[in-house]
């Protein structure tokens, strides 16, 4: 097995609507204001409405819930789902109250992508398994860094 790199997107972020504690976490719902996707294959922008429904647990970890719709340079539309965990450790939480950045290696951020689509140009999408690692991108947004399993 194999690690492809298909894409590297970032997405920019609203400030959290803070749902607040409750009985499985904290929850937080960050909507996605804008974004790009750029890879050999696949080449768009984020459109329509998307948002990250983050659980922060007691343990320390966020857990990622987000959906959201990409449209390619060429005219198809992509629907990306993906749930993740984020360490929400120092480095994280000074950049989240800061909207700066942090690097790939400063927390556990990983991410398991499911893209559909209907069209049949980015068939492959639909049938094959993707990984992510992710860093909190300067301005209040979120790069990732998308890997095809082979």
């Amino acid at each position: 097995m194999d690690l492809v790199h298909e894409m590297t997107y970032h997405a920019m972020l609203r400030p959290p609507l803070v749902v607040g504690a409750g009985p499985l976490g904290t929850r937080m719902v960050f909507d996605v204001i804008s974004g790009v996707l750029e890879g050999p294959r696949l080449r768009g922008k984020f459109v329509g409405a998307g948002a990250d429904w983050l659980l922060v647990g007691p343990d320390g970890f966020g857990r990622l819930d987000v959906r959201a719709q990409i449209e390619t340079e060429d005219g198809a539309l992509v629907y990306l789902q993906y749930q993740g965990l984020l360490h929400m450790n120092e480095k994280v939480q000074a950049a989240m109250s800061s909207a700066s950045g942090t690097e790939f290696n400063d927390q556990y951020f990983r991410i398991a992508p499911r893209f559909e689509t209907g069209d049949p140009r980015y068939a492959w999408l639909n049938q094959s398994a993707f990984v992510g690692e992710g860093r909190l991108y300067p301005g209040f947004g979120v790069e990732y860094r998308v890997f095809r399993v082979s």
